[in-house]
């Protein structure tokens, strides 16, 4: 078992109290590692380093050239340590190593990505009537502090670093306290690839000790968090105390809809992969499958028949397709909507535990089939392996019931008329909507949803512009008196 130590100042520290958690491996509920329990002197001091890096030092100085080329330099250690990454994550996930291989990846890719756009940032040259010369200049917000989820931990980290820092910010980085492991173990890079001390500052504890001092400390002057709406919203009202800027990316209860015409394989295995990747622990997870009346018998049959066939198991076994659940209180959380689905609808596969496993936090991929969307299983965000089959009849149903919810963070619909696809599209109110797939992302394009899921953009250059401050410029070049008095 391994102390790993936090970030802060360039120096790997324990807490100031002296606290360490267990970090468990959600597969043989064993303690794998141990984390400092960070608490408000340790965000104290966190966030004056982050505020005396970006306001003095070597951070200010630097080029935007330099920036990206760090960024790369970072990309390229992560690559270089993929595989040791990737079975850390999977260690302390529980996701099957293959996905946690693709998340490593996407991490690098994420980091370069931004180190490209690092020498993008433009200013602009406003037309006035007067002779002046007013420029708009692009600068750094300030000291961001980050608050990461679980489901992805490394990639998590990189949404929110990778901008911030092509932006010119410094950072405070928080992950999730059943995760931490990756980002403490990125820590290192960062001095090794040449980041000044303070510019990145990594540390780990819980919401209540650690996540929220972070949102009213004074020295911070943006928070980013992913997770829970319910979080969410206790992050918006503490931050409006002191006006710092906010994004928020809250989750969901995306619709996947498929009418009758669409690929009928293609379809279910969309179904399947909407709902199911990552343990179902996706915040864009697909777990309201509308399906059109002519095609529904037979897709529940197909839906219950291949959710069967998913391959639970180890999640260092490469041929795993679905792991346990991240934590014991995850897996009581799903267990508990399992439970309810069968008071509300008709469970058609699953609903759960699979009884070969004596150990790990391990759920069965579940259906339930012929849900009402004003059901808790269809409302409430289960962060698991639970999908609701809801029938419906025709285009103006369809779009009535994705609508029907309180969030809006993704959706897609699957069928061969593009007019009816595009048709849909525009009606959805969601933030992100795929046609004929569901969950492929990428670094180029926004992402953020609508309604309850937040606000904000993280990914492409819509990420880095919410860590940019605006700032108008005059230039007089009439070297006359202004006259007035």
């Amino acid at each position: 078992m391994i102390r790993y130590r936090m970030l802060i100042d360039g120096q790997r520290t324990e807490a100031v109290g002296g606290g360490w958690f267990p970090v468990y491996d959600p597969s043989t509920e064993e303690i794998i590692a141990e984390a400092p329990k960070a608490g408000p002197a340790d965000v104290d001091r966190a966030a004056k380093a982050a505020r005396a890096a970006f306001d003095s030092g070597a951070w200010p100085q630097t080029t935007a050239q330099e920036r990206g080329r760090l960024l790369f330099r970072l990309a390229e250690k992560i690559r270089n340590e993929s595989a040791h990454l990737a079975e850390l994550e999977t260690r302390n996930t529980g996701k099957p190593i293959v996905e946690a291989e693709f998340d490593i990846a996407d991490t690098a890719t994420c980091f370069e990505y931004y180190g490209g756009l690092a020498t993008k940032v433009l200013g602009h040259v406003n037309p006035v009537p007067d002779n002046a010369l007013s420029l708009s200049l692009r600068e750094p917000v300030g000291v961001a502090g980050q608050i990461i989820p679980w489901n992805y931990p490394l990639l998590m980290a990189a949404w929110k670093l990778a901008p911030a820092l092509a932006a010119g910010c410094t950072c405070v980085l928080k992950p999730a306290e059943q995760t931490p492991l990756t980002a403490l173990e990125m820590a290192g890079y960062f001095e090794e690839v040449g980041f000044p001390a303070g510019v990145v500052n990594i540390i780990t504890g819980f919401g209540e000790e650690a996540g929220a001092p972070m949102v009213t400390h004074p020295a911070i002057d943006k928070i980013a968090f992913t997770g829970s709406a319910a979080v969410g919203k206790n992050i918006l009202r503490n931050a409006a105390e002191s006006i710092k800027r906010v994004t928020l990316e809250l989750g969901g209860k995306s619709p996947n809809i498929f009418f009758a015409d669409a690929d009928f394989e293609a379809a279910v295995d969309g179904a399947l992969f909407g709902v199911f990747i990552n343990q179902g622990e996706v915040c864009s997870a697909g777990s309201r499958i509308l399906v059109e009346r002519p095609i529904y018998s037979k897709f529940i049959e197909a839906l219950a028949e291949k959710s069967k066939a998913i391959r639970l198991g180890a999640p260092l076994d490469r041929e795993t397709k679905m792991g346990p659940l991240v934590s014991k209180e995850q897996y009581e959380r799903v267990r508990e909507y399992q439970e309810i689905g069968k008071q509300e609808a008709r469970l058609i596969s699953g609903g759960g535990r699979p009884s070969s496993f004596a150990k790990g936090y391990y759920v069965e991929p579940t259906v339930f089939a012929d849900v009402d969307n004003s059901t808790r299983i269809a409302r409430e965000e289960v962060f698991g392996p639970v999908a609701a089959v809801i029938p419906f009849e025709g285009e103006s149903e369809a779009i009535r019931i994705a609508n029907d919810t309180p969030y809006g963070l993704a959706a897609a619909v699957w069928s061969r008329d593009i007019f009816r696809a595009l048709r849909v599209v525009k009606s959805v109110r969601a933030g992100i909507v795929w046609v004929n797939h569901m969950q492929p992302t990428y670094v180029e394009a926004p992402w953020g949803g609508y309604k309850q899921s937040g606000f904000g953009r993280e990914l492409g250059p819509w990420g880095i512009e919410e860590y940019l401050e605006t700032k108008q410029v005059h230039i007089n070049l009439n070297e006359q008196p202004i006259g007035w008095y």
